[in-house]
């Protein structure tokens, strides 16, 4: 292994601090939040991060929609007799065998259409959402995980590393933070690139600082640079005690990324997240090479990840660990239905997400999106499922975090998602129940109203409606539903026509339909 330079960039202290239901989270003690959290547990959560903005579509194939899609990215289109069946409506892009073996092997299960109401198609504000985990149209200053470990750390950056907590509480494989893991005062991930030789940082004359910002910011920076020496220290003498038990193929920089976070998991590192990425997924051009649609841009892409998927589960596997880790794979958007004229896609809006690991739930979660001949140029993948609940569902299947913590940590209208399932504890939610969900509207298409109709069984229900660029458009009904059939009607004023989505939730099941106004 080549030896580089350890480097930690860490994160901008925050002048505001974030707000929690209206109280400040930097003012409340561990007692205040995550009362019933394990902060010891061994457990470890993987994210991969696909810069760029992925299409789903060409990763996650609805087997039974090819008459559309035919029609609608006939130049990019994988062939029917090329696609890896799962079951039989999905199927995986030729490429992605490790991933088919993960999936057939019960480690794999993957959310179809995740995304968030009124999707932004700014890959820099996309990702802060995400990233985040914020609502589309607010300014999250704080990442999902740097809120749930201010809860659990509290007081961090200053005294830690110490006697009780000696490890980095979450590393990003490369040179900038992940944003996930921001904390109010500090980012609670350092940055890493190879966990040997790893170099000394100079901290500087000890001495009285000014009562000043400019004090402020020196202390700020010399906490940061004696953790990143402390930190280095721990993760060289990890690396040196792990192995890893498989080989790791050269040329796949995603696959030589997850192999130093295996060395270190099995070294003894009690790091909680480690972040990865892989960039390039921003396809307009070239996503498939001319003649042959199951080759191109995006083919390696998706071969890279599913191979560094795969070869990591199995060093997991050889080395005894793979019931300590879960992985899940996320993208700022997905890829509009429609190709271009460039062999590419443009920015869409939700998109499926892939959760790996032994402990995982190995189903499709989610109906195929519909894909009628008649897609407008600019629509994406409605969503179906809120990112922030598959957020949520692990942080209280995996972390424990009880269901209040995750509702103030992400969004009130929390809905736990069966995403782990095997070693995961007893869940205090209701699980997602896989029922079908009575629900059609008439006439479609419509001039003037439609009636949407609907099965009830006493729950608590929000029916939606979304433009195809995925802003919601108006909310029909919010309000819990005596059991029986509902009819809403549906008489929109100064709407143009083109196609729109309901979508209806009730409890954990959701379904979204598409109608169209003429």
């Amino acid at each position: 292994m080549k030896r580089r330079h350890f480097i930690q960039t860490a994160g901008k202290a925050v002048t505001l601090p974030i707000l929690l239901n209206g109280m400040k989270l930097s003012a409340m003690s561990r007692s205040a939040i995550f009362k019933g959290v394990n902060n010891d547990s061994d457990r470890v959560l993987i994210l991969i991060q696909l810069n760029g903005g992925n299409d789903g579509l060409n990763m996650v194939i609805p087997r039974d929609q090819y008459s559309g899609l035919s029609n609608v990215r006939p130049n990019i289109l994988i062939p029917e007799t090329a696609v890896l069946p799962l079951n039989d409506l999905v199927g995986v892009h030729p490429v992605m065998t490790g991933v088919k073996s993960m999936f057939e092997e019960g480690k794999l299960g993957i959310v179809q259409a995740a995304g968030y109401p009124n999707q932004n198609r700014s890959h820099f504000r996309s990702t802060d959402i995400w990233t985040s985990g914020s609502p589309a149209e607010q300014f999250w200053t704080t990442g999902w995980l740097g809120r749930y470990m201010d809860g659990l750390y509290p007081g961090f950056p200053d005294n830690y590393p110490n006697d009780e907590y000696p490890d980095p509480f979450a590393i990003t494989m490369g040179n900038v933070v992940s944003e996930t893991c921001q904390g109010v005062s500090a980012n609670f991930s350092l940055t890493l690139n190879d966990p040997f030789n790893l170099l000394s940082l100079y901290e500087g004359e000890p001495g009285e600082l000014p009562d000043t910002p400019y004090g402020e910011e020196l202390s700020f920076l010399r906490t940061a640079i004696a953790q990143s020496n402390a930190y280095s220290q721990v993760v060289e003498t990890a690396a040196t005690a792990g192995a890893n038990l498989v080989e790791y193929p050269a040329d796949n920089r995603l696959a030589q990324q997850l192999k130093n976070v295996a060395l270190l998991i099995s070294g003894g590192l009690r790091t909680k997240v480690y972040v990865v990425s892989l960039g390039g997924f921003d396809t307009h051009a070239n996503q498939v090479d001319t003649g042959d649609p199951t080759a191109g841009d995006h083919a390696q892409l998706l071969e890279t990840l599913s191979q560094a998927m795969a070869v990591f589960q199995a060093d997991l596997m050889a080395q005894g660990i793979e019931e300590k880790v879960v992985g899940m794979t996320f993208s700022e958007f997905g890829r509009r239905i429609r190709s271009n004229d460039s062999l590419g896609t443009d920015h869409g809006t939700a998109a499926p997400l892939m959760v790996f690991g032994s402990c995982v739930n190995a189903q499709v979660l989610g109906e195929n999106p519909e894909i009628p001949t008649d897609v407008d140029v600019q629509e994406g993948i409605p969503m179906q499922y809120d990112f922030r609940d598959i957020y949520g569902s692990i942080l209280m299947d995996w972390f424990e975090v009880p269901e209040a913590d995750v509702k103030s940590l992400l969004h009130e209208g929390f809905t736990h998602l069966p995403i782990l399932e095997v070693c995961s504890p007893v869940s205090t939610a209701n699980p997602v129940v896989s029922e079908e969900i009575r629900l059609t509207n008439f006439p479609n298409p419509f001039r003037e109203s439609t009636i949407i109709e609907f099965y009830s069984k006493g729950e608590q229900a929000r029916l939606s409606i979304f433009n195809s660029m995925g802003a919601e458009l108006e909310v029909l009904v919010d309000k819990k539903l005596p059991e029986g059939v509902h009819q809403v009607e549906y008489r929109p004023k100064d709407l143009p026509a083109g196609n729109y989505y309901y979508r209806l939730q009730l409890d954990g099941r959701f379904r979204t339909r598409r109608f169209v106004k003429i």
